[in-house]
């Protein structure tokens, strides 16, 4: 049997509108997510699911036994780890590299209330002058960091409703008054509705885009006067003559045809 020879790594609602344009195109692929919350949001897509995180190491040796030849790195923003391992390996190879990269909407919003910092230890710093409730709406991965960083402030976390993710919350001593457990991205609406019930002092975000509802999560703190960090995506190069950044559907279903031909 024949390998596909295309693999994504997703795990974001970009890695499925791309998975999705494969299906249409007909292609065959496979797409790796971290966990088993990614497997359920990569849908229905036609591609094979791997669920697990590798290392260089591991992708290469992965890349060499199937015979991929073209990578794609749909990945989130912040997942820079990943992203540095795939370019590892596939340097490794010399196999053809695609970054999709959501654009960015950092620029769209200023406002004395909003704050830009370059991680989260900035962050942490900044809101340790803010107030006493602080409403992190940056996901679960790092919850831990948060919790070191910011010794006797009060979190409350909006979260991925997986069990999976709960028990993270448990074991760092979350309990029911201090979990938010939906899937976004929300309307500024349902933010706003949220930020009132929560009365945080500070929320912390990072830049999702338009796709992870960036604009809809900042601009109802600054309705309702509550400072927002916001923790700015980390800086990617893509280097070699074969490595291509692209930030919309339409390139990539133009990188698509042109492979397919």
């Amino acid at each position: 049997m024949s390998h596909p020879s295309i693999h994504v790594f997703g795990g974001t609602s970009d890695a499925r509108l791309l998975c999705q344009a494969l299906d249409a195109a007909g292609a065959r692929y496979r797409l790796s997510v971290a966990t088993d919350a990614g497997r359920q949001l990569a849908g229905d897509i036609r591609g094979d699911v791997v669920v697990g995180r590798m290392d260089a190491e591991a992708m290469v040796d992965y890349f060499d036994r199937h015979k991929v030849r073209w990578v794609i790195d749909a990945s989130h923003p912040y997942a820079d780890a990943l992203s540095h391992n795939v370019i590892t390996a596939c340097r490794r190879l010399s196999l053809r590299l695609t970054r999709y990269q959501r654009p960015s909407e950092i620029d769209l919003l200023s406002h004395p209330l909003l704050h830009k910092v370059n991680s989260i230890e900035a962050a942490c710093d900044v809101a340790r002058t803010l107030g006493q409730r602080i409403l992190l709406t940056t996901g679960s991965k790092q919850l831990d960091l948060y919790q070191r960083l910011l010794p006797g402030k009060t979190l409350l976390v909006r979260v991925l409703p997986t069990a999976e993710v709960l028990i993270q919350c448990e074991a760092l001593g979350l309990g029911v008054d201090h979990i938010i457990a939906l899937r976004g991205p929300f309307t500024a609406e349902f933010n706003h509705a949220v930020y009132e019930f929560c009365h945080p002092d500070v929320v912390i975000t990072k830049e999702s885009g338009a796709e992870g509802g960036y604009q809809q999560k900042v601009a109802p703190c600054l309705a309702l006067n509550i400072p927002c960090i916001v923790v700015c995506r980390p800086t990617r190069t893509l280097q070699g003559d074969d490595a291509e950044q692209i930030s919309s559907l339409d390139e990539f279903v133009q990188h698509l045809a042109g492979w397919q031909e």
